[in-house]
């Protein structure tokens, strides 16, 4: 189920921490906790109870909701969407570990409230973290001030602190963008600092498989490759491509497929390798699904892609790579 479905998620939440099981400079989200909350504040009774603990901090939860401070999804909102002042956010576990973020769940909800699950992908510290593919994607994308984008051309300790943040409003933007459109990625619910607070897809506390996962009979494989021409084709009216897009970053929730990981989404037009990255992203998915016994799998590779760069106004695709 997606996070507005939650009959298994009433109550309580259970509380977990991480401080024993993380390095506290490879999770900007340890910083996040200790920073000074916009929440309210507990009666002097209650903070004399928590002696030792952070006094800025909620009485249970992990951290006040960063609601307030954040950028927040487009309108109209999912009535889901928590928004309450007085919430708590949850940590609950670890869903994905990757070079540049990782992706946690997170329950956010005013105590005694059912309250909804949320993914928090949050980018790596400076130390940590490993952009191994920026040259390409950036290009097109650039700041005002000639000394960002010296930092991040050279990759300082500043300059990688700039992309993690650009990386991240980047993916915002683009899942903004998608969403409002109708094209089936996650509600994209906030975005602070290097932080993205995302719709969770799933049931219960398990999110949806990945495309890679299943092995879909005919009819099944069918129906996920019309709707992955739908989805790509939503990002094509926009200019865009994935940049990135493989059965791993494809989710399938009770039939529908879902497309996650868009930090590096590409401007087709205004990036000169985008008719590479697009057409990369046309292969990718059509060797899985050709593997997995699509009939005429070569013509309906080609079919899809003439399709997307008549979408972008493209005439023939591009040769070079990134």
């Amino acid at each position: 189920m997606s996070s507005h479905d939650r009959s298994s998620t009433r109550g309580r939440p259970r509380r977990r921490r991480f401080d024993d099981e993380h390095d506290p400079a490879d999770d900007a989200y340890v910083s996040r906790r200790r920073r000074r909350s916009t929440g309210p504040t507990p009666p002097p009774a209650e903070l004399d109870g928590r002696a030792g603990e952070d006094v800025d901090g909620p009485p249970e939860g992990d951290r006040w909701s960063t609601w307030d401070g954040a950028d927040n999804g487009p309108q109209p909102r999912p009535d889901w969407v928590v928004t309450a002042t007085g919430a708590v956010d949850t940590e609950l576990g670890v869903l994905k570990t990757g070079k540049e973020a990782d992706v946690h769940l997170l329950h956010r909800g005013v105590p005694g409230e059912p309250g909804t699950l949320l993914a928090a992908k949050r980018y790596r510290s400076s130390e940590h973290r490993m952009f191994h593919r920026d040259s390409g994607y950036l290009q097109g994308r650039r700041v005002r001030r000639s000394r960002e984008t010296r930092a991040m051309a050279s990759r300082s300790d500043f300059g990688r602190d700039l992309l993690a943040g650009q990386w991240a409003r980047a993916e915002f933007a683009a899942l903004s963008t998608l969403w409002s459109a109708g094209v089936p990625v996650p509600y994209p619910v906030s975005v602070d600092d290097t932080e993205v607070l995302l719709e969770f897809i799933g049931d219960g506390e398990s999110a949806a498989p990945r495309l890679a996962q299943l092995r879909p009979g005919a009819d099944e494989l069918a129906d996920l490759w019309r709707q992955l021409g739908e989805a790509l084709r939503g990002l094509a009216r926009h200019g865009l491509t994935h940049g990135d897009l493989s059965a791993f970053n494809l989710l399938v929730h009770r039939g529908r497929l879902v497309m996650i990981d868009l930090p590096q989404v590409v401007d087709v037009v205004g990036n000169p390798f985008g008719p590479s990255y697009l057409g990369r992203d046309v292969d990718r998915v059509a060797e899985w699904f050709a593997a997995r016994g699509l009939p005429d799998a070569a013509a309906a590779q080609e079919s899809l892609l003439a399709d997307l760069m008549a979408e972008l106004g493209i005439t023939g695709p591009g040769t070079s790579h990134p």
